[in-house]
């Protein structure tokens, strides 16, 4: 579908990749099908939203709770995230800023090597920010935000009444970024799921009947239309 150029140039929008089990299920296959699904619908979605012109893009791929989960499942989750989220995607050739949110230090240390080298290889690109959210929560994103302007105060570099709302955020994973113009969810959930909770203070939730593997260019259409009808007053009248 052809857009005009501010149908979605410069937004920042947040995405929670949810369904991917119960797509499987649906089909009697193993849950981890629908993660290969979700994997590929994933590049196919990012690329799209560089096309639009997005500015940022949150993708939320495996959250701190996620480790509850089989070991099997949590296994085949950090294999894709390798072969589909990394390697598979053409990032050299674009431009386009990676950046991973999130606690990596749980990580393989293989992946923990190619997310540095990625956010290193690609931190002059002046293009869209391409943000993957891996052993990410909101609320441990919060409490590490606040130690760390805690470490300040006890070190006298700041006074606790000195610390701003500007402070918690350049305390963020997402400091020095867009905070998210809205958040979608697809397969019909209608909560953040611990997700980009600080940043999210004043954005837009569309939710979407539509499993994530599933999910289409015309699913994201439709979603940015939504968000376009919407009238942001933030508090005001």
């Amino acid at each position: 579908m052809e857009h005009p150029k501010e149908f979605a140039e410069g937004l920042s929008i947040g995405i929670i990749m949810d369904g991917n089990g119960r797509w499987a299920k649906q089909r009697g296959l193993p849950r981890t099908a629908g993660h290969k699904k979700g994997a590929a619908v994933f590049q196919d979605i990012a690329n799209y939203c560089d096309e639009l012109g997005v500015s940022s893009v949150y993708f939320y791929a495996f959250s701190t709770e996620n480790w509850k989960r089989p070991l099997e499942e949590v296994n085949a989750i950090m294999k894709l995230f390798g072969e589909y989220l990394l390697k598979g995607f053409n990032y050299k050739d674009r431009n386009i800023r990676m950046k991973f949110i999130g606690d990596r230090t749980a990580l393989d240390p293989k992946l923990q090597k190619l997310m540095n080298e990625l956010e290193e290889d690609s931190a002059g690109k002046t293009g869209m920010t391409l943000n993957i959210a891996v052993n990410y929560g909101g609320r441990p994103e919060i409490v590490r935000a606040a130690q760390q302007l805690a470490a300040k105060a006890v070190a006298g570099e700041l006074k606790p009444e000195d610390i701003t709302e500007e402070m918690m955020s350049d305390a963020m994973y997402t400091t020095g970024q867009k905070d998210p113009d809205f958040i979608l969810r697809p397969s019909g959930e209608k909560r953040l799921s611990n997700f980009m909770l600080w940043q999210a203070a004043y954005s837009e939730l569309v939710e979407m009947d539509v499993l994530w593997p599933d999910f289409t260019r015309d699913d994201l259409d439709a979603a940015i239309m939504e968000f376009n009808k919407r009238s942001r007053r933030f508090g005001g009248i």
